[in-house]
């Protein structure tokens, strides 16, 4: 399998970007290594072997989720580099209506 330079075009079109055509051929010749590389992995026999679910033999533990108290209001506001009483101001981000 190879990939082509409509296929490069077409992969760039439904992800929004745009290439400059001297990024298509990098882009494309990066592509079909890839793609060199991943059918090298078919040739590989795993008969036997068990799909690996975690990399260490132990399972994760899970932990409670249990409310902690960790910083106090107090010690935020004294960090934040603009505040009123009770709150940390920030510079607006969304523009009104």
């Amino acid at each position: 399998m190879s990939i082509d330079k409509s296929t490069v075009e077409r992969i760039a079109e439904l992800s929004k970007l745009k290439f400059e055509p001297s990024e298509q051929a990098e882009i494309l010749n990066d592509m079909n290594r890839m793609l060199d590389f991943v059918e090298k992995l078919s040739e590989v026999d795993t008969e036997g072997v068990e799909p690996l679910i975690y990399l260490l033999d132990e399972k994760p533990s899970v932990r409670l989720d249990k409310v902690e108290q960790t910083t106090t209001q107090a010690e935020a506001l004294k960090n934040a580099p603009d505040a009123d009483t009770d709150y940390i101001k920030v510079p607006k981000v969304m523009k009104g209506r």
